[in-house]
């Protein structure tokens, strides 16, 4: 009985996420024609590579649920009512997108914003999104908008983190006390919360309208600060685990490696340093129409140069020991180990 209660939930999620990247991808490849007056050209080739890794993904994330790393209604954890209700916000919002797309306004930021107390690569309108990530409007309409880009799969991508903290538990007896650097709104801390009940979990992230997003969505238990992840104000060797999803690719070179050294200080000796991000160039050839597509249409002025600096080959720069290399659909997770004899005197490449 078990068995039919389970497969009848796989299919009920396989019909959920195809309902989802059907109706994404026919309303991208529709606004793109209409406003953007675009036409796709991409290869059979390419196209049957992202099937494949889509259905790969959807596999893996089942074959976890099965395994016990992650409980089955994280499948069908999509806020539905909320996404819906924004939805209409956001298509409003797609006009001025496309009009600060063609204009090349990444300055164009809230005027009360005090943009001193932020480095200089974050002061722009990421994907031309209205404010950037400051102000309240752009927090409210950043996860229905990466579900919409990423055709229902954001998610599961990003839960794809919770595979090594599982494995990280399993080697100790007290409860993982778990750092999500660039937190964002708090998607990722939600769903490690439901599978790792008794972590401590801590998110930062630099912008405050985004951690007061969070803080509205979150138990009121996880820690949530603001902060710079460049310059931690945390006690070295405090955490058993690092989490950064999608953050990477948003961050010049300097700037990543100033941030893998705070992370390499912060996590005690045999912690993990988890990344869940974008893939790259090393490992996207068979799909490169639609990463270099992401580049071409969003404004991210450092993910061609995040594509060839390999995050694998930078943490051993820094001094960790990568653990695995894992490929998931559009994003790749990457596991590094801090060596037992790592010293919290780091240097920054």
């Amino acid at each position: 009985m078990i068995s039919l209660v389970h497969e009848g939930s796989s299919l009920a999620y396989r019909l959920q996420q195809r309902l989802l990247v059907t109706a994404c991808g026919l309303t991208q490849r529709l606004a793109r024609r209409t406003l953007m007056e675009e036409r796709d050209a991409f290869t059979k080739g390419e196209l049957t590579a992202l099937r494949r890794r889509y259905d790969e993904l959807l596999t893996r994330d089942l074959a976890n649920v099965e395994a016990g790393i992650y409980p089955r209604s994280l499948l069908f954890a999509l806020p539905w009512q909320r996404y819906v209700r924004r939805l209409p916000l956001l298509f409003w919002d797609v006009p001025k997108v496309l009009q600060r797309k063609k204009q090349g306004a990444w300055r164009d930021l809230p005027d009360a914003i005090d943009l001193a107390a932020y480095p200089k690569y974050y002061r722009r309108t990421f994907h031309w999104q209205t404010d950037g990530y400051l102000s309240e409007h752009s927090a409210e309409l950043y996860d229905v908008g990466v579900e919409f880009l990423f055709g229902g799969t954001a998610d599961i991508m990003r839960r794809q983190s919770i595979v090594p903290l599982r494995e990280l538990q399993s080697e100790q007896t007290t409860p993982l006390r778990i750092l999500d650097l660039g937190c964002g709104t708090g998607r990722t801390l939600g769903q490690i919360r439901r599978a790792l009940p008794d972590a401590k979990l801590v998110g930062l992230d630099l912008s405050p309208f985004y951690i007061e997003s969070a803080r509205r969505d979150l138990p009121s238990d996880i820690e949530l600060r603001t902060g710079n992840a460049e310059a931690l104000d945390l006690p070295s060797s405090s955490f058993d685990a690092i989490v950064s999803v999608f953050m990477f690719h948003e961050l010049p070179k300097n700037a990543r490696r100033k941030v893998w050294a705070e992370a390499l200080r912060v996590l005690r000796p045999g912690g993990r340093f988890i990344i869940v991000d974008s893939v790259q160039r090393s490992d996207s050839e068979e799909i490169a129409y639609f990463v270099d597509r992401f580049s071409r249409d969003m404004h991210e002025p450092f993910y061609r140069e995040y594509g060839r600096d390999d995050l694998a080959t930078g943490l051993c720069e820094i001094g960790f020991e990568v653990e695995s290399v894992t490929q998931a659909y559009l994003a790749k997770v990457v596991t590094a180990r801090v060596p037992r004899t790592a010293s919290a005197d780091v240097t920054t490449a």
